[in-house]
């Protein structure tokens, strides 16, 4: 079950893309602190759409979930277009999403997470919100290697080490498969958080929102819709499997 608040934690600031995991870590991250702030990233991302999908949400998680609503404070919006621009990917232009000689996807943006957590801390150092939350994971992804474990764990003592605060990296999905992220998100806010982020969060890479699977939004045929629609459909499998198991 989910944590009680941790009382003594200074707070949380949440890397907030208004994607599946981001939002399941915002409910995490409310469930375990009485202060929660977000900060989403504009890097010229082709899926700007997210930027806005991120809004609606917290609206919801307001309204909806009074219980962390009043824990939700400001969000906070970066702008780091420039950043994109030097990444020249298929994530931050039109070109055509495939698997590069690398082994790496096109969609790869080179050192993205590194960046976004050294503005995160800048700002938590402001902020005075030591636990930076984000939803990176290595058990079902595309490979991306500033999503690895190793890779935070080395850059949450770089962060230390230049601030001389003890941030701390928490990525609460990072052994998780993406089925098990779908219930994680069941755990935390019932029916309810499910059908908030099937409806309000993005992940297609193409940005499109045109057509509603049973998944939520998306073309259906990038590797982020891939990954969702596999991780949906093995949760919802599981789920169907224990009622009969409970049944019987």
């Amino acid at each position: 079950m989910p944590a009680e608040p941790l009382e003594s934690a200074t707070g949380a600031l949440v890397l907030f893309s208004g994607g599946q995991d981001s939002t399941v870590c915002l409910g995490y991250a409310l469930d375990r602190y009485v202060r929660v702030e977000t900060v989403g990233f504009d890097y010229g991302q082709r899926h700007g759409v997210e930027l806005d999908c991120r809004l609606r949400a917290r609206d919801r998680v307001v309204r909806q979930f009074p219980q962390w609503g009043g824990r939700l404070g400001p969000d906070h919006r970066i702008d780091i277009s420039s950043f994109g621009a030097i990444g020249d990917t298929s994530l931050t232009s039109d070109a055509e999403i495939v698997m590069l000689e690398s082994g790496l996807p096109s969609t790869f943006v080179p050192g993205r997470n590194l960046v976004f957590f050294v503005y995160a801390a800048a700002l938590g150092y402001r902020r005075v919100l030591t636990t930076l939350v984000g939803g990176m994971c290595e058990t079902d992804y595309s490979g991306y290697p500033d999503c690895r474990d190793a890779t935070l764990r080395a850059l949450q003592e770089a962060i230390r080490l230049g601030t001389e605060v003890p941030f701390a990296i928490d990525t609460p999905l990072m052994w998780r498969s993406k089925a098990e992220t779908w219930a994680l998100a069941y755990e935390l806010g019932g029916e309810a958080f499910v059908d908030l982020i099937l409806e309000e969060t993005h992940t297609c890479y193409k940005g499109e929102r045109g057509t509603r699977h049973a998944w939520g939004y998306g073309c259906g045929e990038c590797p982020a819709c891939a990954l969702r629609a596999k991780g949906f459909a093995a949760w919802q499998a599981s789920g169907a499997e224990a009622g009969k198991r409970q049944r019987g």
